[in-house]
C-alpha cells in the first residue's frame, strides 16, 4: 500500500525539518547510534579509522552494530591507528573469528591491510577522499577511494564491502562516515575533523528509514534507494540548505526510526 504523501509548502517543510534537526542533532543522539564508537577516541587518526570500520559494518540491528564495533575496537587494543600502522602479520590472526553479518574475519584483515597502505602510501583517509572530491559532490571521490583501497593484493569477496556510487550505489555507509568526519555541527555529534572537505559537498546517507520519510514529505519520488535516488534527494535537500544539506539526515532518520513517521 502506498504511503500517503504529506503536502507542505517549501517554507513549511523547511521549518518542520529544521525543528527536527535541532531535536535530534544533539549529544543524546550519540547514546543509541554507532557514532558513539569513534567518540571513544581523541586522536584524529583513531577517530577516522574507528569511524570508518564502524560505518563499514553499520547495517542491520543498531545494538548489534554497536556491540560488534566495540568488539572490533577491543581486538585492535583500543588503538586502531597504532594497530593499523604497526601490526605484525601474527597480530592479524586475532581478527579471523570476527563476523558481522556478511563481513567476516578475512574481510576485516583485508581492511586493516588496505588502511595501512592508505596511511603509509597515500597520506591517510582524508587525503584520499579530498583528492578527488568535486565542487558539489564526493561521489566520484568515493569511487576513486575504492580503487585506492583495493589497489593492493586483496580478496575479491571483500570488494563488496566498499560501495561504488559510479555503479549506481547510494553508498549509504560511506556517506554517513563522511558526514561524521566533515560536518562540524557545534553540538558534539559529528566531528568536523576533516577541513579539506566541506559540508556542502556531502550527500545524505540514504537508507530505508530516511528514504521512506523523504518520499512521504515529497523530497523523493524514486522507489529504489540507489544512486539515482540519492542524486534526487541531494538536489531537494540542497534547495533547503545549500551549505549543509546533510544536516537533514538527522531529521529524516530521527522521524523514521524514533517516531515511526
Amino acid at each position: 500500500m502506498k504511503e500517503k504523501q504529506i503536502k507542505l509548502t517549501k517554507a513549511e517543510l523547511k521549518e518542520f525539518l529544521n525543528a527536527k534537526v535541532l531535536e535530534y542533532n544533539n549529544p543524546k543522539f550519540i547514546e543509541s547510534d554507532p557514532i558513539q564508537i569513534p567518540h571513544k577516541f581523541s586522536k584524529k587518526e583513531d577517530i577516522e579509522i574507528s569511524g570508518f570500520l564502524t560505518s563499514t559494518i553499520a547495517w542491520g540491528n543498531r545494538k548489534s552494530i554497536i556491540k560488534n564495533a566495540d568488539r572490533l575496537m577491543d581486538l585492535l587494543d583500543h588503538s586502531p591507528y597504532d594497530f593499523v600502522i604497526n601490526h605484525e602479520e601474527t597480530d592479524l590472526d586475532r581478527l579471523a573469528p570476527f563476523v558481522h553479518r556478511t563481513f567476516n574475519g578475512q574481510d576485516c584483515i583485508q581492511f586493516i591491510k588496505s588502511l595501512q597502505h592508505i596511511y603509509l602510501n597515500h597520506g591517510g583517509l582524508e587525503s584520499v577522499f579530498a583528492k578527488h572530491a568535486e565542487k558539489d559532490s564526493v561521489q566520484l571521490a568515493i569511487s576513486k577511494f575504492k580503487s585506492v583501497f583495493f589497489e593492493i593484493e586483496h580478496l575479491q569477496r571483500t570488494e563488496k564491502h566498499v560501495s561504488d556510487p559510479l555503479k549506481k550505489s547510494a553508498a549509504k555507509r560511506i556517506n554517513m562516515f563522511l558526514r561524521w568526519m566533515v560536518r562540524n555541527d557545534k553540538t558534539g555529534v559529528d566531528f568536523g575533523i576533516w577541513d579539506s572537505l566541506s559540508p556542502n559537498q556531502l550527500s545524505c546517507p540514504l537508507d530505508v528509514h530516511s528514504g521512506n520519510v523523504a518520499r512521504k514529505l515529497g523530497l523523493l519520488k524514486r522507489k529504489q534507494n540507489d544512486g539515482v535516488a540519492l542524486t534526487e534527494l541531494d538536489t531537494a535537500l540542497r534547495k533547503l540548505d545549500a551549505n549543509d544539506p546533510v544536516k537533514y539526515d538527522f531529521a529524516l532518520f530521527g522521524l523514521g526510526v524514533f517516531e515511526g513517521f
